[in-house]
C-alpha cells in the first residue's frame, strides 16, 4: 500500500509541474504562434504521443454512448479550453491566467448540480461567491493595464468554463470506456475541430524559431500526454479529493517559474485575488471533493 501511495504522489508531482510548465510554455509560444495555430499543433502532437500508447497497450477507442460523449468532452476540453487559454495569455502574464483557469472546479461543480441532478448545498454556493469575488479582484486588477488585458482575463475565465463543460461530458464517457482511450479520443477530436486552423499553423511553423517549435511539441508531449496519463495513473492509486487539492501548487508554481524564466509578475491585485480564488474552489470542494477533483485544468 505503501509503494502504491509512493508512486501516485510521484506521479502527480510531476504532473502538477508539467501542468504549471505549460501555462509559461503557452504565454513563450503565443509570441510567435497564433492561438488557433498553437492549439492545433499541441493537440496534434499531443494525439500522436497518446495514441502510440494506445497501441502499444492495445486499447479500443470508445464506442456508442461513450462516443458521443467524448466528442462534446474534445471539442469543449480540448478545443475551446485550448484555443480560448492560448487567447486570453496573449494578454494576460501565465501567473494571473493560471489563477483565473483554476476557478474551473466551480463551473465544474455548477454544471455538475444542474445537469447531473447533484445538487447545491450551502458550501458549494458560498464557495462560488468567494471564487467569483476572486476573479472580481483580478480582473479589476488587469483592467486598470488596459482593456486588452481585461479581455484576456475574460478568455482565461471563458476557458475555465469550457473545460468544466467538457469534465461534465467525460464523466459518462468513463463509465464504460477506459480514461486513457477517452483522453485520446478527446483529444483527437479537439485537433479535428481546429483544422480549419492548420494552414494558419503551416504558415507559422514555416516562419517560427526551432524553440518555438520544440516548445510547442513538448506541450503536446509533456503537459498534454503525460500529464494526463500521469493524473490517470495516481487517480488509480489515491484518494481523489486528497489527489484533487495538489493542483492548488499549480498557480504558485506558474507565478515563480514565470518569474524566473519570463521576468513575469502578476499585477497586484492579482496575488489576493488570486487566494480568494482558491479559497472558493477548497470551500466548495468540501461538500463536493471527489466530483471537483476527478480531473483538473492543465496549461
Amino acid at each position: 500500500m505503501t509503494t502504491r501511495v509512493s508512486a501516485a504522489t510521484g506521479a502527480m508531482a510531476i504532473t502538477v509541474l508539467l501542468w504549471a510548465s505549460a501555462f509559461v510554455a503557452i504565454r513563450y509560444v503565443d509570441r510567435q504562434l497564433q492561438p488557433g495555430a498553437l492549439a492545433l499543433g499541441r493537440l496534434a502532437v499531443g494525439s500522436v504521443a497518446l495514441g502510440v500508447v494506445m497501441l502499444i497497450r492495445g486499447e479500443r477507442p470508445p464506442t456508442g454512448r461513450a462516443l458521443g460523449f467524448t466528442v462534446i468532452c474534445g471539442v469543449l476540453w480540448f478545443g475551446v479550453y485550448n484555443l480560448a487559454l492560448n487567447a486570453g495569455e496573449r494578454a494576460v502574464d501565465a501567473g494571473t491566467s493560471a489563477l483565473l483557469v483554476n476557478i474551473g472546479p466551480i463551473f465544474l461543480a455548477l454544471l455538475a448540480g444542474l445537469i447531473l441532478k447533484e445538487g447545491f448545498p450551502r458550501t458549494l454556493l458560498a464557495g462560488c461567491a468567494i471564487a467569483f469575488a476572486g476573479a472580481a479582484v483580478i480582473a479589476i486588477g488587469v483592467s486598470s493595464n488596459g482593456s486588452n488585458q481585461l479581455i484576456g482575463a475574460l478568455e482565461c475565465i471563458a476557458a475555465a468554463a469550457a473545460y468544466a463543460a467538457g469534465v461534465v461530458a467525460q464523466k459518462p464517457a468513463l463509465r464504460t470506456a477506459s480514461a486513457l482511450s477517452v483522453t485520446w479520443a478527446a483529444c483527437t477530436i479537439g485537433a479535428i475541430a481546429l483544422l480549419p486552423w492548420a494552414p494558419e499553423l503551416v504558415r507559422e511553423f514555416g516562419h517560427s524559431s526551432t524553440p518555438v517549435i520544440g516548445w510547442t511539441i513538448y506541450l503536446g508531449i509533456g503537459p498534454t500526454a503525460i500529464g494526463f496519463l500521469f493524473w490517470a495513473y495516481a487517480l488509480a492509486r489515491t484518494d481523489a479529493g486528497r489527489l484533487g487539492s495538489t493542483t492548488y501548487l499549480v498557480p504558485p508554481l506558474v507565478v515563480l517559474i514565470g518569474w524566473i524564466t519570463l521576468s513575469e509578475v502578476p499585477p497586484l491585485l492579482a496575488l489576493p485575488g488570486g487566494l480568494l480564488c482558491l479559497l472558493g474552489v477548497a470551500f466548495s470542494r468540501g461538500a463536493f471533493r471527489a466530483r471537483a477533483s476527478s480531473a483538473q485544468p492543465d496549461g
